[in-house]
């Protein structure tokens, strides 16, 4: 039996108790499960917030209504046509898609093969780069138109027959058109980047002078000599 004298003080009793609770390993525990708790909370939240604080996104600007097509005549090949046209559409577009001329021929549809090339007034420029609207009133020739009305054909025309000036043909349009032009140019008297001198008549059409007044059109098939050849002959027999 213990004696009064044996008995735990209180003080004592308490402090062992509360020894023995902080060093429980079921605190620790507890805290870590609500700092965890805490963490995924404030994670799940943050994809709200953030959708709440985004600016409203603009609303698209609205698109300018398209242009009617209007009537537009233009004199190819001594023809007069009258077509429907939206202002944008291009002089390539007009004589292939609406005059039904397919002669004229797209290849890169940037200006840089010269496939597409017809002759307006005389001057020869790539179809693809220009709009029909800014040709009315004005003599527009393709390939089609130059042969004579009788049907026989131009003098470059045979010469390229006769010198084999071409593979595939798809660039034959352009290079006879651009080949016309040259000719006349020359026979003008006007001079190009190997002209030795610019202020006068070059002297003859030699084949250096050919191939840079010709370097606007390209021949994917590499028939170059062939079609220096022919332009050489057409000026002989001009």
């Amino acid at each position: 039996m213990t004696t009064p004298s044996e008995a735990p003080d209180a003080d004592e009793t308490a402090r062992a108790e509360s020894t023995t609770q902080s060093s429980s390993p079921s605190h620790p525990a507890r805290r870590r499960f609500l700092q965890s708790a805490a963490a995924a909370a404030t994670i799940g939240a943050t994809p709200h917030l953030r959708a709440q604080t985004q600016t409203p996104a603009t609303a698209p600007a609205q698109s300018n209504p398209p242009v009617p097509p209007r009537p537009v005549s233009l004199n190819v090949n001594g023809r007069v046509y009258t077509l429907q046209l939206e202002p944008r559409v291009t002089l390539l577009d007009a004589l292939r898609e609406y005059a039904g001329l397919m002669g004229t021929k797209k290849g890169c549809d940037r200006g840089q093969c010269g496939a597409c090339t017809v002759l307006v007034d005389g001057r020869r420029i790539n179809s693809c780069l220009t709009l029909a609207v800014m040709h009315e009133g004005e003599r527009i020739t393709t390939v089609e138109g130059l042969a004579s009305s009788t049907g026989a054909l131009s003098p470059v025309q045979r010469a390229f027959i006769e010198h084999d000036a071409f593979q595939c043909g798809y660039c034959t349009p352009g290079q006879l058109c651009s080949a016309t032009a040259l000719l006349d140019e020359f026979r003008q008297g006007a001079a190009s980047t190997v002209t030795n001198d610019v202020r006068a008549r070059p002297p003859q059409l030699s084949d250096d002078e050919i191939r840079e007044r010709m370097s606007g059109n390209i021949c994917r098939c590499g028939a170059y000599a062939n079609i220096v050849a022919a332009v050489r002959a057409a000026h002989g027999n001009a």
